[in-house]
């Protein structure tokens, strides 16, 4: 039966939808062209998802970098001058229990060599120099491949070359690649993993929490249903951008877990409003899905966008990883909110009333509006400052650790103990001293060499300075490796590498892996007060045009900033302190990883003001519908409780779900993002922010005559 027929049934009024919004007439369109709109995303869908299998292949390893510093600069005069013998280089380590000078040995650091020959993307091959590459003992030796190639293709070098190189290993030979690129090619292969085993337990838990949610199979299968095709289209397309700038892994593994937690909200949203308005038994499909989508689709639009500009602050970071992982998400975003707005309204008209089919024998399914949280929220009115003041003191208290977070990159314990790159990194701490998995890199003018070597002799911090390097192409410059006496992941190294540039000439230029690390993490540290400045300045616009009331817009934007701070606490105790460390199974650093509050503060206020929209939509709608303070504050939360409650739920299911397996960096990600959904959506929007609405009263409503002529109308109410 054509969506056309559904509404002649019905009875659809000709003259229906003139008193529709923008939405509202989108919703009657797409129901009117089921067909068209259809064929139109399965061609999207097939199109782009026949890329979609290449995206663990093609996308990037590596971006991890800071654009324009010192030490990336470093790296690039390393790749061109001295047959890269770089950060990027691929460094093998061969250990033995007796010296590798013996007939064995040599073959094995022969065969070495001539498989990194025999690979374009490796530049200069060095083989293992005494004094320097060679243990005192001869039974540790590094061969290095030099980069020939960029990060991105050395990273997958590493990937194809690690598994081939340690089968060279004997009984009594250990052959362990080793090296940043090793590094990030073991920690993507172990992430993969961390994400396919979360994604595996994630689903079928997501789907029974939405059939309990929804209260029937057919109508909880739709947000997975919708999140899937927001999936492949966005994982086509990272694949084609990826064919013109490099785009991180790490892009679609955020965006998986974004597009499966926003997905499900909005399908939440709309599936319930639409059941509602079909359950009023008022006009025709097409009339109710256009109601829908005046409502529920208005507050996920509104949600979206400032999702997409919350994220889109993270642009604001130069370093290539950060900007393609925001890139990636913010794609998903959109395809998610697409599907929602277009896919999701022609399956619904399709269904009609069938999307209620397989429900569970218990459930109500006509109710819209939620007895228990109509209760709930009328405890709330009568005791405002009992439960507003505990929600308050319990976001202050998980808040306070927070002030004594510290940063620092990620150190070699992200890998797991068996990977390559850590196996390689601790045999060559153990033959040549702490500092030689960090070694640094001066590059210098020929005529400042001997300079640059004796500030590096001379340094307190300097365990071993190697013979200094002519460059290949006789370009003038000198490269002179230095061995730090500390760790590189020790927070004294920052203060030596700071000396140095200091003391070392001015035309000296001062990295190394380690080094880039410490120029990334001082760059997000200066980058994290303008993203967060830019996120709430954006936030605060955005809520401001949604509901056209200055005072609630400025006070949802404060209390998402609350809850996110209550986060980072939680990040502070479970991660730096290493309360629950066992728990997780992993070995704490004694930090945050730099790069997480950057990123995490643009996700976790992303997902706090969705859920400050749909509230304060709902709320919106009713104050526009009956000018009372006391049934706006009462009805949000009885018609949208529910919905804030289950896709809470969904989402902490999600995001725990990747804190317990693989590497650190995903744990971190599920155990933040985790936390602060439980606080946000339990906390903030079921007991505090309708504390405020309570509080604030008429006031919350206020709008000036001078704003309300600059803003463009927005109504949530539908006549």
């Amino acid at each position: 039966m054509t969506t056309t027929d559904n509404n002649t049934r019905s009875g659809a009024d000709p003259t229906a939808g003139r008193g529709d919004g923008p939405l509202g007439r989108l919703g009657r369109w797409v129901a009117a062209h089921g067909r068209i709109v259809t064929v139109a995303w399965l061609l999207v869908i097939v199109v782009l998802g026949a890329f979609a299998p290449m995206v663990e292949k093609n996308l990037s390893g590596a971006g991890w970098q800071a654009n324009g510093s010192e030490s990336v600069r470093v790296r690039e005069l390393a790749v061109e001058h001295f047959g890269g013998d770089a950060s990027s280089a691929i460094q093998v380590v061969v250990h033995s229990d007796t010296p590798l000078t013996d007939e064995t040995g040599r073959h094995v650091i022969r065969e070495i060599v001539h498989r990194l020959h025999a690979d374009s993307r490796i530049g200069e091959v060095i083989p293992p120099q005494p004094g320097a590459t060679l243990s005192a003992d001869g039974r540790t030796a590094i061969v290095i491949g030099g980069a020939g190639a960029s990060t991105d293709d050395m990273v997958r070098a590493a990937t194809d070359l690690t598994p081939d190189l340690q089968a060279l290993s004997t009984d009594r030979i250990t052959v362990a690649p080793t090296g940043a690129s090793v590094l990030w090619s073991d920690f993507n292969a172990a992430n993969l993993e961390a994400m396919l085993t979360s994604e595996m337990i994630s689903w079928p838990v997501t789907l029974l929490i939405l059939v309990i949610a929804f209260g029937a199979v057919v109508a909880a299968g739709l947000p997975l249903l919708l999140t899937l095709a927001g999936l492949v289209s966005a994982a086509g397309v990272l694949v084609l951008v990826n064919f013109v700038v490099p785009v991180s892994i790490w892009a679609m593994n955020f965006a998986m877990m974004f597009a499966l937690a926003l997905g499900i909200d909005y399908a939440l949203f709309l599936v319930v409003r639409f059941r509602a308005a079909m359950s009023s038994g008022s006009g025709s499909t097409a009339d109710a899905i256009a109601r829908t989508m005046d409502t529920a689709g208005k507050a996920v639009l509104l949600s979206g966008v400032t999702v997409l500009v919350s994220l889109s602050a993270v642009m604001l970071v130069p370093s290539p990883s950060f900007r393609s992982m925001a890139a990636g998400v913010m794609i998903s975003v959109v395809f998610v909110l697409a599907a929602t707005l277009t896919l999701l309204p022609v399956v619904l008209v399709g269904l009609g009333r069938r999307v209620d089919k397989l429900a569970l024998p218990w459930a109500r399914l006509d109710r819209h509006r939620s007895p228990a949280f109509e209760r709930w929220a009328e405890r709330l009115w009568r005791h405002p400052l009992r439960w507003g003041g505990a929600a308050l003191a319990l976001l202050t208290l998980l808040a306070v650790p927070m002030l004594s977070l510290t940063t620092a990159m990620p150190s070699i314990k992200v890998l797991p103990e068996d990977a390559s790159a850590r196996q390689g990194y601790d045999l060559v701490q153990e033959a040549f001293g702490p500092g030689a998995p960090g070694m640094l890199a001066v590059i210098a003018p020929d005529s400042d060499a001997r300079a640059v070597s004796m500030v590096l002799s001379a340094d307190p911090g300097v365990h071993a300075v190697m013979p200094a390097m002519p460059s290949t192409d006789h370009s003038g410059l000198t490269l002179v490796q230095a061995m730090p006496a500390v760790d590189p992941s020790s927070s004294e190294l920052a203060a030596i590498v700071d000396r140095l540039r200091d003391e070392l000439p001015e035309s000296a230029l001062v990295g190394g892996a380690a080094v880039e690390n410490l120029d990334l993490a001082d760059q997000l540290d200066s980058s994290l007060p303008l993203v967060i400045g830019v996120i709430l300045v954006l936030g605060f616009l955005v809520l401001l045009v949604a509901l056209q009331a200055p005072v609630i817009a400025l006070l949802g934007t404060l209390v998402s900033l609350l809850s996110t701070a209550a986060a980072f606490g939680v990040a502070t105790l479970v991660f730096q302190d290493g309360i629950g460390a066992a728990l997780f199974g992993f070995e704490s650093q004694g930090f945050l990883d730099a790069w997480a509050p950057v990123f995490f503060f643009a996700m976790i206020f992303a997902i706090a003001m969705d859920y400050t929209v749909f509230l304060l939509a709902s709320a919106k709608e009713q104050w526009e519908a009956t000018g009372s303070v006391r049934d706006a504050m009462i009805e949000s939360l009885a018609r949208s409780g529910r919905v804030i409650f289950a896709a809470g739920a969904v989402m902490v299911a999600v995001f725990f779900t990747f804190s317990l397996s693989g590497p650190l960096p995903p744990k971190e990600m599920g155990v933040v993002l985790g936390s602060a959904v439980l606080l946000d959506a339990f906390v903030v929007r079921l007991v505090l922010l309708p504390v405020i609405l309570r509080l604030t009263g008429r006031a919350a409503w206020w709008s000036p005559r001078g704003l309300r002529r600059v803003l463009p109308t927005i109504t949530f109410a539908h006549d």
